[in-house]
Order: C-alpha cells, then structure tokens, then sequence
C-alpha cells in the first residue's frame, strides 16, 4: 500500500511540472536587408552583369551592366565602383543611349548612402543635387545653364520643399528669394551683390568627386573578371 502511495504521489508531481514547463519559441529567422536600389540605377530589362576585380585582391570592385542593341551592338547602361575595398559601392553611374553619361551618384562618407548627385543633359552638367543628412533626402539643389551656376534652391526646415532660391549672375548672386510661410511662393527678396556673393560662393559645396573617383571614373577595365 505504501509503495501505491508513492509512486501515486511521483505521478501527481511529474505531471504538475511537465503542465507548469514551457516550450522554447524557434528563434526568428534572420533576414537580410534588401540592397539600395539608387534612383535613376534601377535594373532594366534584358541586362547583363560583367565583373572586374581592378586592384587583383581577388573581389569585384566595379560592375557593369550592359545590353545588346537591336544591332547586336554591346550598350553601356550602368557602373558601380567600390573605391575603398570595403565590398560596398561608393559610385554609381547611368548611361544615356548614346554613350554620354547622364547621371552620377557619389557617396562621400562611405556609408552605402548616395550624397551627391549629378545630372547630365547632352553631356552637360544641369543640375546637382545634395543630400548630406542622415535621412538621405536632398536638402539642396544647384542648376546650371552652358556650364555655369544660374540658380540655388535650399530646404532650411527640412520640409522636403525648397524655400530659399539664390539667382546668380556672372558667377555672383544677383538675388535671393525667401518664403516665409511655406506656401512654396517667395515672400521677401533680398539682392546680395560683391563681397556677399563671393562669401557665398565660397562656401559652396565642393565638387563631389574626391581623387579616388576620378581617377576610378578614368580607368575603364579591360577584361571581365566573371560574367553573369
């Protein structure tokens, strides 16, 4: 009777601990960040990736992605360069159709996100954009006509909106306008002429291409390393 009683009691305890145990949740999945598709570098259809390793350290560090014409032509339609060895791409540059490039993309700070970028007309530059904040929204805006500086537009609030425009002369302002209430329209004009403008001048972003990409941006590769 005795020994009834203590496996009878086993039981009762065995069976309140298995209901009190939990079981152990799978751990999620990791998933990998999708890459950064850059505006105006989106893949197209019928492209081919060709791979070059340029400093022989056994990885790719430029990527070019051609297509075939309607002649069986090879078209140039993309570049990406990584101009530090870190495996992430640093420049990005889109082609036009008749060879000329159209845009370029730099990342300055080497941190996976564009900063500058150039916009090319008939070979011409047009228009740079940057965007030097952490959200990697342009805040500031250049325009250029025959090569030459004709207008800022700047966002101070961060708005996602221009809302100061600096109109420019002769490589001077010639006027600045500001809107006050965030209607996009300038509310107050200002002219800033002489030593103002050439302060101003001055303090404008340098140009986005550091040694390294140009001298990147003028070495063109002469044998694929892998083709996909």
């Amino acid at each position: 009777m005795r020994r009834l009683l203590l496996l009878a009691t086993a039981g009762l305890l065995a069976s309140s601990c298995a209901g009190r145990a939990k079981p152990r949740e799978a751990a999620p999945a990791a998933t990998a960040a999708p890459p950064q598709v850059v505006p105006g570098m989106e893949h197209q259809p019928g492209e081919q990736l060709l791979e070059y390793d340029l400093n022989r350290d056994g990885k790719p560090d430029v990527w070019r992605y051609v297509r075939k014409d309607a002649a069986g032509k090879e078209v140039v339609l993309r570049k990406e360069k990584d101009l530090n060895g870190d495996g992430r791409i640093d420049t990005w540059e889109a082609y036009a159709p008749d060879g000329t490039v159209s845009r370029l993309v730099y990342d300055l700070d080497f941190d996976g996100k564009p900063d500058v970028t150039l916009f090319f007309e008939k070979d011409q530059l047009v228009r740079k954009e940057y965007a030097l904040g952490f959200d990697g929204q342009s805040r500031s805006w250049n325009f250029y006509e025959k090569g030459k500086l004709v207008r800022k537009e700047r966002d101070t609030n961060a708005d996602g909106k221009p809302d100061v425009w600096e109109y420019w002369e002769n490589g001077e302002i010639d006027r600045i306008g500001v809107d006050l209430d965030g209607d996009g329209q300038v509310d107050r004009w200002e002219a800033k002429k002489g030593a103002e403008a050439k302060k101003s001048s001055a303090t404008e972003p340098a140009a986005p291409a550091s040694d390294a990409a140009k001298q990147a941006a003028e070495t063109e590769p002469a044998t694929p390393a892998a083709q996909k």
